[in-house]
């Protein structure tokens, strides 16, 4: 492919841009629809990672595209803490008609992932008058203050300390990685007993305000939690009086085939925060909670200047009753299928896969040596990815180790696209193989 413009572009980059912003594929973009960006030099791309799961709906929706215009057309901000407007009003109705935790609902907007769980937090602690929070290995919840602390990777936070004190991690419930020699149902109850244990000897339950948790973890790999593991967490937040969050920002709006995660697990949460794919890219996040524990929060603790600014309101409005109409998450229910389907196939050829995971469209492989969970195989990832830009395949890593590809395609994708597109990762798997 010609990369001439590209590159040049990218020099552009380095120079102008600070370091610390990560370049996860080298790519570029002129255009984009669907799951189909145009490069600065013409070249067609395959997406398989849709902005880090943020077009789940596809590239530039024409519907969502009029939604954005005809609101700038309006006005595009006057900040809702101060001036009052509908779209802001009518996407919270959405979201507690779509989420409704156990009963009544509330939302409040915030702009990207992390501002949700900082105010999640701040929620739940005003909520219980407590000042503990659990999280979870391999964990990723944002790069703020709290989110970061919470966070798993330690790389994510070098040089950022001091961090946000009462934060105290457990085991995430890895059966893959932590489950040899047991029943995923003994593992699981051993994972609970750990964590009253953990009440006893780090943390006492009287302390903890929340304990928050991804059902799909992102950044750490696409883990499943085990469905009873979180029936489990459940019942422990409700003994203690523990506000539950479920972290769904990476999980929501069609990627698992639902809504949310949640909706496979039969367990709704105190606490929910959102982001990513509601607004087919306009940074806009939410919490979603219990109306009780929403309405705890004191007046002007939560919130900010731009929170669910008016353009990205009306995107949101405008993604998610395009979800509807196209029905996503059956779209999403038959992506999952073909790319799990591919993937086990490749895993019986292919020693270095050690599991194929996910939920719904949310699928993926990781690599290791020598078929052992504890030797993870970063260079192998690393080189199919490589492999796969040289194909016009955009692809990323997750997991701790960075060592499983995982797959975020735009949930419109054409069935043809989709298939060309896992041709590649077989075909330069197979020649990494050799």
């Amino acid at each position: 492919m010609n990369k001439s413009k590209s590159e040049a572009l990218l020099a552009r980059r380095k120079d102008a841009v600070a370091n610390g912003v990560g370049v996860f594929n080298t790519a570029t973009v002129q255009l984009a629809k669907d799951a189909t960006i145009i490069d600065v030099d013409g070249n067609e791309l395959i997406d398989f990672t849709g902005g880090i799961g943020v077009i789940n709906a596809g590239h530039c929706p024409q519907p969502v595209i009029d939604a954005i215009i005809d609101q700038a057309q309006k006005y595009i901000h006057t900040s809702f803490n101060v001036v009052t407007y509908e779209p802001y009003i009518a996407l919270c109705e959405k979201l507690n008609s779509l989420f409704p935790h156990g009963g009544k609902a509330k939302t409040m907007l915030v702009n990207t992932g992390a501002e949700a769980v900082e105010n999640a937090i701040k929620i739940a602690k005003q909520a219980t008058g407590r000042n503990a929070v659990i999280c979870y290995s391999g964990a990723f919840h944002g790069r703020t203050l709290m989110a970061m602390t919470l966070t798993s990777r330690t790389s994510y936070g070098a040089g950022c300390g001091p961090f946000a004190p009462e934060v105290y991690r457990v085991d995430y419930p890895d059966f893959y990685k932590n489950g040899a020699g047991k029943t995923q149902e003994a593992f699981v109850i051993n994972e609970l007993n750990k964590l009253e244990e953990y009440f006893e000897t780090h943390v006492r339950h009287q302390d903890v305000a929340a304990i928050i948790i991804e059902l799909v973890q992102g950044e750490g790999g696409f883990t499943v939690a085990p469905k009873s593991y979180i029936k489990g967490l459940r019942e422990v937040c409700d003994k203690y009086g523990i506000v539950l969050i479920f972290d769904e920002v990476q999980t929501g709006f069609g990627r698992t085939a639902a809504w949310g995660a949640s909706a496979h697990f039969d367990v709704q949460p105190d606490i929910s925060t959102w982001a990513k794919s509601m607004g087919s890219g306009l940074p806009i996040g939410a919490v979603v909670g219990k109306q009780e524990i929403m309405d705890s929060a004191g007046a002007g603790t939560i919130g900010g200047t731009y929170i669910g600014n008016p353009l990205a309101c009306a995107a949101s409005l405008a993604t998610i009753k395009y979800m509807e109409d196209i029905n996503l998450n059956d779209k999403a229910k038959k992506v999952g299928e073909i790319v799990r389907n591919r993937f086990e196939i490749l895993k019986a050829k292919h020693a270095a896969i050690g599991e194929v995971r996910g939920l719904g469209a949310m699928i993926a492989m990781e690599f290791v040596k020598n078929s052992d969970p504890q030797q993870p195989d970063y260079d192998l990832c690393n080189k199919l990815i490589k492999a796969c830009a040289e194909r016009g395949l955009i692809v990323i890593a997750a997991g701790v180790h960075k060592n499983v590809l995982r797959i975020l395609v735009p949930l419109v994708i054409s069935e043809e696209l989709l298939n060309k597109g896992l041709d590649i990762i077989a075909g330069e798997l197979e020649k990494l193989s050799a």
